[in-house]
């Protein structure tokens, strides 16, 4: 990632600048909680292991946030492993209602034609899940950004096939 020429962190956080600071933030996955250090909302910074007392460590799919407390869930390159739906249904479980859910990834893993998983049943696998997708960008030569908005219903979601 040094050679990239942007960093996906720095389009949160950048992202999170223009919004008001009272944002409540659930980083999830997220190594040295750069997001932390770099914006004045309150966030709450999780990884599976950590050495700095800032990061809270925890199974990403398990944190000790109450319901419904946050308005802005990330991933920045930490989808990793087979689980990675139970992060995105606890991102599910802790945001408030129309809160955001912000992904990015490295553009490869969404690459079908090499291995990946084909966008648009990621897109409604997350879908599926309780979230309406408001961006898509891939115009970044290494990573795409993956934007959602939680629905608002009652209803129980269940991830569909999409794998990364």
């Amino acid at each position: 990632m040094t050679n990239w020429p942007e960093l996906p962190v720095n389009s949160i956080i950048n992202w999170l600048s223009f919004r008001r600071s009272s944002l409540v933030v659930a980083d999830f996955g997220c190594g040295d909680a750069r997001i932390a250090k770099s914006v004045k909302n309150k966030v709450f910074s999780f990884d599976l292991v950590s050495k700095d007392p800032s990061v809270i460590a925890c199974d990403m799919s398990n944190t000790p946030l109450e319901s419904s407390s946050v308005d802005v869930a990330v991933f920045c390159l930490s989808l990793m492993g087979t689980n990675y739906s139970s992060y995105i249904k606890e991102a599910h479980r802790v945001l408030r209602p129309s809160g955001w859910l912000l992904i990015a990834e490295v553009k490869s893993r969404f690459d079908p034609n090499n291995g990946g998983a084909d966008p648009k049943d990621f897109v409604k696998a997350v879908s599926d899940l309780g979230f309406c997708s408001s961006l898509k960008d891939f115009s970044n030569k290494m990573f795409i950004l993956l934007h959602f908005k939680k629905k608002v219903s009652k209803e129980k979601f269940h991830l569909g096939s999409a794998s990364l």
